[in-house]
């Protein structure tokens, strides 16, 4: 999964595109500075301090004050990428590499914001080393199945809770690198990126229309942004509160997760992401589609 010269297929220019969004100043979220702030406002210091050293599950906070803390996280991050998306104007821009488009790394860039806030207060690991610019395969995966999920993904659903099934059933501080890098969940990583590359194609292809017109095109880009990212959000908050990892009550059992294959390689799309009037028919050869109005 590293990112190389060639991007030409969709699954790496994902990659690409995901890398060099990752190094952008500000993309990086510290989980115990995030929680520490996220849980002021609702928490005792003892709960934030178990929800830091363990995970919010572990220290009892209820479900209704991470709604609170992950619904103010996504009020911010949708409103700060939508205001970004309209000047078009990111730091670091000239680190990115040529192959990856500004605009589209500042949207990844907040994606990843998000998804890392998400992920800690619903008790993952922290995702990002301390240490240097390099992301593992293992966070690069389970970040890409969390995009997946915001994308609306049946297959990355399932990968999502199997990884999570695992951590809970082991107790684990770190994500399972074998099983996100050379096991059963693997082929859905390369998978999901994959469909999400070519979905990145097209909302890019979107904003470069919109931004043709002055003044009325960056409105209009920043509405994309706006009736994009929103769902998604909330639509990855969602799965991540309903997994066990996300109890403090749940036990883990064997029944919880199921052996074996977690998908068969095919990318399901519950409902679709991106605006109707940008929607692209997919060929016999693309992933099946069921799609559906989004859902918060």
């Amino acid at each position: 999964m590293k990112q190389g010269k060639e991007v030409e297929n969709p699954e790496s220019r994902f990659f690409a595109v995901l890398l060099a969004a990752a190094k952008l100043p500000g993309v990086r979220i510290h989980r115990e500075a995030y929680l520490r702030t996220a849980l002021a406002r609702h928490c005792t210091e003892d709960e934030i301090r178990v929800a830091i050293e363990e995970t919010p599950a572990a220290a009892g906070i209820t479900v209704d004050v991470l709604e609170k803390a992950a619904n103010d996280s996504i009020r911010y991050e949708t409103a700060k990428v939508s205001a970004l998306s309209a000047a078009a104007g990111i730091p670091g821009i000239l680190a990115l590499p040529a192959t990856v488009p500004a605009d589209l790394a500042q949207y990844v860039g907040h994606m990843l914001r998000i998804a890392q806030k998400l992920a800690y207060l619903y008790s993952w690991p922290e995702l990002f080393s301390e240490e240097g610019d390099d992301v593992d395969d293992a966070t690069v995966g389970v970040l890409t199945l969390f995009f997946g999920v915001m994308f609306g993904t049946q297959s990355a659903n399932a990968a999502v809770g199997k990884v999570a099934g695992m951590m809970s059933e082991q107790v684990a501080k770190k994500l399972p690198q074998k099983a996100l890098t050379k096991g059963v969940v693997y082929p859905i990583v390369k998978k999901v990126a994959a469909y999400i590359g070519v979905k990145m194609t097209k909302e890019s292809f979107a904003k470069a229309v919109s931004k043709a017109i002055p003044l009325v095109g960056a409105a209009v880009s920043g509405g994309l942004t706006f009736a994009t990212y929103l769902p998604m959000a909330k639509r990855l908050k969602k799965h991540l509160a309903g997994l066990p990892l996300a109890n403090p009550s749940h036990r883990a059992t064997q029944g919880d997760v199921v052996d074996g294959e977690v998908v068969d390689g095919e990318v399901v799309e519950e409902h679709e992401s991106f605006v109707t009037a940008h929607a692209e028919p997919h060929g016999a050869d693309t992933a099946v589609v069921k799609l559906e109005e989004p859902r918060s």
